[in-house]
């Protein structure tokens, strides 16, 4: 994701909500509270850069009504951590639902 676009990242933090019920499926939030914290703690940051609430969607309207040449570097390579890292826990959570579903 290091060549992701504002556009690209828009996408990526509108979709997380989305993306986290999809990972959590029937596991249950309670037993993914760690994981889920910490994917809040990355959207939680992103919305500090933008300046926005701590919500996929508001961070996703903020990107898309910064005009390009207000971008700095530092700020959209701190985005772009943020949705790497984000993606990473997501994984992790459907890897536990997985595993959970197994065990039943």
């Amino acid at each position: 994701m290091s060549a992701s676009s504002p556009a690209d990242l828009a996408v990526t933090f509108r979709s997380l909500a989305r993306r986290r019920r999809e990972a959590i499926g029937d596991a249950g939030s309670g037993s993914m509270s760690d994981l889920t914290a910490e994917l809040d703690s990355h959207v939680a940051q992103a919305a500090a850069v933008m300046g926005t609430a701590d919500d996929g969607e508001s961070i996703a309207a903020a990107i898309e009504a910064r005009r390009a040449e207000d971008w700095d570097a530092a700020a959209l390579d701190d985005l772009r951590r943020q949705a790497l890292d984000a993606g990473a826990v997501l994984r992790r959570i459907t890897t536990r639902a997985e595993s959970e579903d197994r065990d039943r």
